[in-house]
């Protein structure tokens, strides 16, 4: 059956209004966060994504499309810059080369094997975050296959917007450290994709 489109109305306040049809809601819902929309909008976008089109709360398990490998964790006692009290973590993420399945761009299309390193200081913070990146990882959101940012390569293997520092020096710009902020920036990253401690 086909929905009769709404009409767009300007003679309601922003509480009346759902935030993805920009109208007025109808078959009101309102998600835990306290946020509402029309009935029907907040489904199709919760097929799509199970969260708050406002604020991003996640609502059940958000899964990505990372293609199967693996990640290793060891353990060194040399300090990174501005952790020079604690040992350093070291993350190994290796994926072999594979064919691309329904949830990639080019379904059927191979890509390359890869193998990456990222590095995090052994502070309690960092054993928390050490923690969040395995439930990310397990969840298949630190990686998907695409175009690479740096080399303009397609069907490779791409990070997904949860940043890592893949270097122990050299600051931010060199996707290094000191980074002061990196530990705060990277949980706030993984809380947008649903991955919190509980």
């Amino acid at each position: 059956m086909e929905k009769t489109p709404k009409k767009h109305t300007e003679d309601h306040n922003c509480e009346d209004s759902c935030a993805v049809c920009l109208d007025r809601i109808t078959q009101k819902k309102t998600l835990s966060c306290l946020h509402s929309f029309c009935s029907d909008c907040i489904d199709l976008v919760f097929n799509l994504k199970p969260a708050c089109p406002i604020c991003n709360t996640y609502y059940g398990v958000y899964t990505g499309t990372q293609p199967e490998g693996t990640m290793a964790v060891s353990r060194s006692w040399k300090g990174l810059p501005g952790y020079e009290d604690y040992g350093s973590i070291i993350i190994t993420y290796t994926f072999p080369a594979g064919t691309q399945g329904p949830e990639h761009p080019n379904p059927g299309v191979r890509y390359s094997g890869t193998c990456r390193m990222a590095f995090l200081p052994a502070c309690d913070e960092g054993e928390k975050v050490l923690k969040l990146l395995r439930k990310a990882f397990d969840r298949k959101l630190i990686f998907t296959v695409g175009q690479s940012i740096t080399t303009g390569l397609n069907n490779v293997i791409t990070w997904n917007d949860i940043h890592h520092k893949t270097s122990t020096w050299g600051g931010p710009q060199c996707f290094g450290y000191p980074d002061p902020d990196y530990l705060y920036r990277v949980q706030e990253e993984l809380r947008l994709k649903g991955v919190t401690e509980d």
